[in-house]
């Protein structure tokens, strides 16, 4: 019996032994599955889900995350995230450190810029950026700062007066609108040849007579580009000689053409005020119908949503303001959206001009004015509005902005 006894001892012995936890873990306690024991692939596609703004954070957590942030095979989980949410990259007056809002985190976010340059027109990820004292053209990522310079465009006869900028397609195409109305020609740049198109003359689309005929109906004017002076109420003398924002001088939307692949359809302000529609696939253009009288005083832009033009349109009527959306179809303008009355009443006398950005279902609207600044959201489809938060700086101030590019942040996108 002893010795069974002692038997039995020994296998509990044995058994504590057995169960007891290894030396080194005594002395250092054993970490929990984290993060570096995902894979790398997977820890890759846990990254690329990740808002836009984390990039800049997360090649600062570890020199692994840095490395993967800077991998092939990052980017290419990047471009199979299927969409982001817009950033619209904000114009100042003063030179201020670049900034843009995040739409999907409602948050402003730093971003990077071409110096010396101004943004003229943006597309998919990408902003083309314009020097004012060379005129000289670069491609830039804003998320990511990588940047080009473009090859000088072809001249043609003369040099031509400047009037609009277009940038649309993947890979993308730069489109310069040069001329006066009915005198306009179109150089376009294609990134995938690395090369300019030789200037082509646009023609004025047939169904654009149609259209200047029913301009009357609209509140005249027609297609004459000459400049009208009148009173307004205040008593001042204005022309209908249209007066665009430095800041938006040469922009224009684009939205895809229904006559060839990769070409579009590119909407800008014409002098006087109306819409014009020029369409490289066809190489024509046409001006739309005015939406308010030739002696009305108003400010307008052009944007581009979900495939669709429309213009934006800031009127005093009735002692009050509006803000209303434009679609043309049918030839004609139809109301699609418009700001509370008890928004846009602050801007009845201000004298605020209206500088507009379309992406996806949203548009934003930036009023500036010596007596107010402010920048608003619209969801078209709903007709929702807000007015965004505040940009507070590093020293504490406001920054109010004029205007607004929109792109989608996707750090894999190449200049």
């Amino acid at each position: 019996m002893q010795q069974s006894c002692g038997s039995h001892r020994g296998m509990e012995l044995s058994t504590e032994m057995s169960m007891a936890p290894p030396a080194n873990c005594r002395k250092r306690k054993c970490p929990p599955p984290g993060l570096r024991d995902i894979h790398e692939d997977m820890l890759e596609r846990v990254l690329a889900r990740l808002p836009p703004a984390s990039f800049f954070r997360l090649r600062a957590v570890c020199r692994e995350w840095r490395a993967a942030a800077a991998s092939p095979t990052f980017l290419d989980a990047c471009a199979r995230v299927p969409s982001r949410d817009p950033w619209f990259l904000m114009l100042s007056e003063r030179p201020r450190p670049v900034v843009a809002f995040d739409a999907g985190e409602r948050s402003w976010n730093p971003c990077r810029s071409a110096p010396g340059s101004m943004p003229v027109a943006a597309s998919g990820g990408l902003v083309l950026y314009r020097a004012p004292a060379t005129g000289e053209l670069s491609v830039s990522n804003p998320l990511t700062g990588a940047f080009r310079a473009l090859p000088t465009p072809p001249q043609g006869q003369g040099v031509p007066q400047l009037h609009a900028i277009a940038m649309y397609g993947s890979p993308y195409r730069v489109a310069l609108f040069t001329g006066e109305v009915p005198d306009l020609s179109m150089s376009v740049f294609d990134s995938s040849k690395d090369s300019w198109e030789a200037p082509v003359a646009l023609a004025r689309r047939s169904e654009a007579s149609a259209s200047s005929t029913d301009a009357p109906a609209q509140g005249g004017g027609g297609v004459d580009d000459s400049t009208v002076y009148f009173l307004s109420k205040s008593g001042d003398v204005v022309a209908t000689n249209m007066q665009r924002s430095a800041s938006k001088q040469y922009s224009s939307v684009a939205i895809p053409s229904e006559r060839g692949a990769g070409e579009a359809v590119a909407y800008f302000l014409g002098h006087s005020g109306t819409v014009v529609a020029c369409d490289t696939a066809t190489r024509t253009f046409a001006e739309l119908p005015r939406i308010l009288p030739v002696h009305f005083e108003y400010s307008i832009d052009v944007v581009a949503c979900n495939g669709a033009a429309y213009a934006i349109v800031l009127s005093e009527y009735l002692d009050t303001a509006s803000l209303r959306l434009w679609q043309f179809a049918d030839g004609a303008w139809r109301q699609v959206a418009a700001m509370p009355p008890a928004m846009s009443h602050g801007f009845y006398g201000k004298k605020a001009d209206i500088n507009c950005v379309g992406h996806g279902d949203r548009v934003m609207v930036c009023v500036s004015s010596g007596d107010v600044n402010g920048c608003f959201m619209c969801d078209v489809g709903s007709d929702r509005w807000e007015e965004l938060p505040k940009c507070i700086n590093s020293d504490g101030e406001v920054n109010e902005f004029l205007a607004a590019f929109s792109f989608e942040p996707r750090v894999e996108i190449n200049v």
